[in-house]
């Protein structure tokens, strides 16, 4: 008997191997979207710490150079928010692209594994079917000789 062998072999070991690139992209942008957010999430605390800061510091008082100072520092940490949030956006919106490709990706696979198994199927049957028929074959032939024989 030959031995079972898929056709789309190659194909089936590329859409595998598409799928696990897909995989490790995908697995990098969600550190890169974590890296940012977490980012983001620092720069929101160190503005939330601030102005807790300022407003501890008016109700005691301190100096127009310090509130200032203050109004300055708050600024360009607004700033750094708004362009972190543009970042946290951009970086987001990349991992929902490769989490598609990803699910691309495994669908192609689950495709070819579906026909490989439909496949394997027919040729079991089809091996099956030509045992049986060596086999009523091999009981033709001892019958003819018994036959003979008499």
């Amino acid at each position: 008997m030959k031995q079972y062998a898929y056709r789309f072999e190659n194909i089936l070991t590329f859409q595998e191997q598409k799928k696990l690139d897909s995989e490790n992209d995908y697995k990098h942008s969600i550190e890169e979207f974590e890296r940012v957010a977490t980012e983001l999430y620092e720069l929101l605390k160190k503005k939330e710490d601030l102005l807790a800061e300022q407003e501890e510091k008016l109700k005691h008082g301190f100096s127009i150079e310090s509130l200032q100072y203050y109004a300055r520092y708050l600024t360009r940490l607004e700033e750094e928010i708004a362009l972190s949030q543009k970042k946290v956006i951009e970086y987001r919106a990349k991992m929902n692209w490769f989490e598609e490709k990803l699910l691309e990706d495994t669908i192609e696979v689950r495709k070819y594994e579906k026909m490989k198994e439909h496949d394997q199927q027919l040729y079991k049957e089809e091996m099956e079917h030509l045992e049986a028929i060596q086999l009523d074959e091999l009981s033709t032939q001892q019958f003819s000789r018994k036959e003979s024989r008499w």
